[in-house]
């Protein structure tokens, strides 16, 4: 504990080694409250100690968070389940967090661990190549390394603990040629340069996701599919390609999208056919613009 020598003692007359697994236990719903007790309170709760605690503990827990525009401007946000501020009739669920210290636009976005990675996007109309990563263990953001090249709406996807990011580049040079793929390996916080044919690189990728081994992204035309186990290209079937229409989650092997009518279908990727979802008739919407799905737990989530 000798990043708290400096402080006071968390509880009095209470070593401080329990107080931390006291601490460890409480649900994070209930750290902004917690954070305004003392300093020496707000400072483990935002500390390596505190989340080392709950992952030994296995207290942790998984949240939703949230990208909303508002006004031309986007804000994050997490989703708190039965959070009890201190007015207890009107809780609010969705808590603000700090923004990106840059504003986007048409990033692409990805999940690795405790991490969310903001990867490229246009500042003022040129291609970005800033990775901006929000660390969830302690709400803050932080410059990650930057990719080889600049891209805006770009696909990206997580494969067996590396980040691959494809397209969203005009290939009108040898650099953009070369980088037109990259792969990001956290373990040496490096970019490098994935090999890909040239018949399959398109620039604008309006939707990507991974199924098992397998990332899939669908351009403007057609769609592209990289094995990573097997470090093949390919493109996706004529089916797929029909059938998916906007974001899509992944569950069970199965990729779920949201059409324009309102009915969520299933594409099955070994039969290589897309089946409808019963149960849901009367529960969504029609015209739902810019719906949003994910998977979370096993489950799937949509916002709109």
């Amino acid at each position: 504990m000798a990043d708290l020598s400096s402080q006071s003692q968390l509880i009095p007359n209470l070593p401080d080694d329990i107080a931390l697994q006291c601490l460890a236990r409480v649900p994070r719903s209930h750290h902004p409250i917690l954070s305004i007790v003392s300093k020496s309170w707000r400072c483990i709760l935002s500390s390596t100690a505190l989340y080392t605690t709950r992952s030994i503990l296995r207290t942790t827990e998984t949240f939703l968070y949230l990208n909303i525009r508002v006004n031309s401007t986007f804000h994050w946000y997490t989703l708190f389940h039965n959070l009890i501020f201190t007015n207890p009739e009107k809780p609010r669920k969705l808590f603000p967090l700090s923004s990106i210290p840059t504003k986007p636009i048409g990033p692409a976005f990805a999940v690795l661990g405790s991490r969310i990675y903001v990867i490229g996007g246009s500042i003022g109309e040129i291609p970005s190549n800033n990775v901006w990563v929000f660390d969830c263990r302690f709400n803050c953001w932080e410059m990650g390394p930057r990719m080889r090249i600049g891209r805006e709406f770009a696909a990206a996807g997580v494969v067996n603990g590396k980040i691959y990011v494809m397209g969203g580049c005009v290939v009108d040079n040898w650099a953009r040629s070369m980088n037109w793929a990259e792969v990001f390996d956290p373990t040496t916080g490096l970019w490098t340069a994935l090999p890909s044919p040239i018949e399959v690189r398109d620039k604008w990728m309006h939707a990507s996701a991974v199924v098992g081994e397998k990332m899939y992204a669908m351009a403007d035309r057609g769609g592209v599919v990289y094995d990573v186990g097997g470090c093949e290209w390919g493109s996706v079937s004529k089916r797929l390609d029909l059938g998916w229409r906007g974001r899509a989650a992944v569950v069970g092997g199965v990729l779920y999208c949201y059409d324009y009518l309102g009915k969520i279908r299933g594409y099955d990727v070994k039969e290589d056919v897309w089946k409808e979802l019963k149960g849901v008739d009367k529960g969504l919407p029609k015209f739902l613009c810019g719906a949003t799905m994910r998977s979370k737990c096993g489950r799937m989530k949509m916002e709109g």
